[in-house]
């Protein structure tokens, strides 16, 4: 996939989603940074245990009774209905996903996209059960939703630390693909904090594993060998032989979560500016076809544009600038710069170390709220 500049600070395209249905458009940056004010688990703390079996019948069990399968019909408008046996005016597509319980009163996570525009949402527990599901929030740039149930006393699935997660571990995904229930697939985490596996200016920082997971799987947990949740199965990258597979790290996602059951949506925070990974055989291209910009022969991340009126122009940044680094945290391409940006706050002054010239600048922006789509 070939990276593209970003937009507003960046914007991510993913190749595959894990249902059929909605892909994802993504505009510019941030992600959030606000502290969690809505309860999002009630499940107890976990308490380390000693494997005496196999670990991974042990975490699949813990939380296997948690993980949901997602049912949606989306009523479409045919523009052919009714016109010479072009079928009826309103159509009925249907879709399926996964989605685990994290409140024993019905608080369900899933992805945005398992979710987004569904006129009917059925919730069906491993046991039988089924619900209907309200759909109290989606956030399409981090791909994160929250559905609620009428319901009490259901089993719920334990939330980890992705902060702790290394690559070798155990990575297990419990889900749905193809209509299979109950599905169980494990492999272990080949890579963490990946932020440029699916496009560059990504806003989330994706767990990265070689545990099978398809069409299906998508919003379903990604558990470690002590059965806890460390993130949320997404996106899938097919290659010959084998594919990869993503997740969202379940800070990232908790975060969201949290905001949405607070006040129905995520905030996102942007500064509003494009950037372009620099290279040294790009600087002296631009050095020699432009007096405008004069550009050390480095890798970096150059800023290309400026947004008029934005929270970068605002702060002094120029075009031509080079970005060293955010908030004192080096950055070195277009993706750290975005999710540096998104570990700010809305308001809150964000530090930006820059190379202008000669000269190192440090710089002082106050990232504004990105509007959202309505």
């Amino acid at each position: 996939m070939a990276p593209r500049a970003l937009a507003l600070i960046g914007s991510l395209s993913l190749p595959l989603l894990l249902t059929g249905g909605c892909g994802l458009s993504l505009k510019p940056p941030g992600s959030p940074s606000a502290p969690e004010k809505a309860r999002i688990s009630d499940a107890p703390l976990s308490v380390p245990f000693k494997p005496t079996g196999n670990v991974i019948v042990q975490a699949v069990e813990k939380v296997g009774p948690a993980v949901v399968r997602i049912d949606t019909v989306k009523r479409m408008v045919n523009p052919l209905g009714g016109v010479l046996g072009g079928g009826p005016a309103i159509q009925r597509q249907q879709g399926q996903g996964s989605g685990f319980i994290t409140r024993s009163d019905g608080v369900v996570l899933t992805n945005a996209h398992v979710v987004e525009g569904s006129s009917e949402v059925r919730v069906t527990l491993p046991d039988g059960r089924s619900f209907g599901g309200k759909v109290l929030g989606g956030d399409p740039l981090t791909d994160v939703a929250v559905v609620k149930l009428v319901a009490s006393k259901l089993p719920v699935a334990p939330l980890g630390d992705s902060s702790k997660v290394r690559p070798g571990e155990w990575a297990i995904a419990i889900g749905n693909p193809l209509g299979l229930d109950n599905t169980v697939t494990a492999g272990i985490i080949s890579a963490i904090q990946r932020t440029n596996a699916l496009g560059e200016g990504q806003r989330v920082p994706y767990l990265q594993t070689d545990a099978a997971v398809n069409p299906g799987n998508s919003g379903g947990p990604l558990i470690n060998d002590r059965g806890e949740v460390i993130g949320i199965n997404t996106a899938i990258r097919q290659a010959p032989g084998a594919g990869l597979s993503f997740a969202i790290p379940i800070n990232t996602a908790r975060q969201i979560a949290a905001q949405i059951l607070d006040r129905g949506y995520a905030s996102h925070p942007y500064i509003g500016v494009r950037l372009q990974a620099l290279t040294p055989q790009l600087a002296r291209e631009i050095n020699g076809a432009t007096d405008a910009c004069q550009l050390p022969e480095v890798n970096g991340v150059l800023v290309v544009e400026v947004m008029e009126g934005s929270p970068a122009a605002k702060g002094g940044l120029k075009g031509c600038d080079l970005i060293e680094k955010v908030a004192g945290a080096g950055v070195s391409n277009a993706s750290e710069v975005q999710l540096a940006v998104d570990r700010g706050r809305v308001g809150d002054p964000l530090s930006l170390t820059v190379r202008r010239g000669e000269q190192r600048l440090e710089l002082s922006l106050r990232p504004a709220e990105l509007p959202r789509e309505r």
